[in-house]
């Protein structure tokens, strides 16, 4: 997240960062004990849970869109982590097959990043937060794109036409048919629209010069923040060999 154009590191944005990371490490140690290891197969269904889950993800998407605005190379950036969610897709298919992962949060980030970069100077001409407005009531009003229908949110106001979820290549877009599964699902539609309401959110702060606010250190957190990425991919290996061993050993 370091600024290209100036050596100015928001590290509060890293620090936000990693107070998400924390979060998904411990909900994630919860999914494992309880889904994959048969403790309580429905937790993920609670709406607790799901709530939980949703704003960890929220806040992963929001960080990206924000920090966005400080890249130079965000088609490479976009590719690289984009990549590594297709070697967790592999992995998953591999291994645990019943828990696979089909264009989860890293393939959103890095689409998303695609995407914002390759449209930024067409952003910069929307007034930030009518922009930030937009994308989030787009996002609101397509959340429900997956399960099928438009709305506020979990309210269906427009049910969407079967003939779009016909065709399992379009689940990345947010149009999953009745056989698609994934343990970890971020498509296009809605998640890019909260990624872009992100990158608009720093260019309102930029613009209201509250950006020294974020060049705040928070000791840990922001060491944490700058290797989201390598904790992230790492993390579940290590909670579900953990988890292995545990339940091996209890069950002895």
């Amino acid at each position: 997240m370091t600024n290209e154009r100036t050596p100015t590191r928001y590290s509060l944005l890293d620090a936000i960062r990693a107070a998400a990371i924390v979060n998904m490490i411990v909900y994630h140690l919860c999914y494992n004990i309880f889904c994959v290891f048969g403790v309580w197969a429905d937790f993920y269904r609670h709406p607790a849970a799901i709530v939980w889950e949703r704003l960890i993800c929220g806040t992963f998407i929001l960080i990206s869109g924000m920090a966005v605005n400080f890249s130079r190379h965000g088609y490479r950036r976009g590719v690289i982590v984009s990549m590594c969610g297709f070697l967790i897709t592999i992995v998953t298919v591999l291994v645990i097959p019943e828990q696979q992962i089909w264009f989860g949060v890293l393939n959103l980030l890095g689409i998303s990043m695609i995407i914002t970069f390759a449209i930024r100077r067409e952003l910069s001409r929307i007034p930030p937060l009518l922009g930030m407005a937009i994308f989030f009531i787009l996002f609101m009003l397509c959340y429900g794109i997956p399960h099928r229908y438009i709305g506020i949110f979990s309210h269906p106001l427009i049910s969407l036409p079967d003939a779009l979820y016909r065709y399992r290549s379009l689940a990345f877009l947010g149009f999953p048919d009745e056989r698609f599964y994934s343990s970890d699902y971020f498509p296009i539609l809605p998640w890019s629209f909260l990624y872009l309401s992100g990158f608009e959110a720093w260019r309102l702060i930029e613009k209201k010069g509250w950006q020294a606010a974020f060049i705040r250190r928070v000791p840990v957190l922001d060491f944490i923040g700058r290797h989201s990425l390598i904790i992230y991919l790492a993390h579940q290996p290590i909670l579900y060999g953990l988890c292995w061993l545990w339940f091996t050993i209890a069950a002895k």
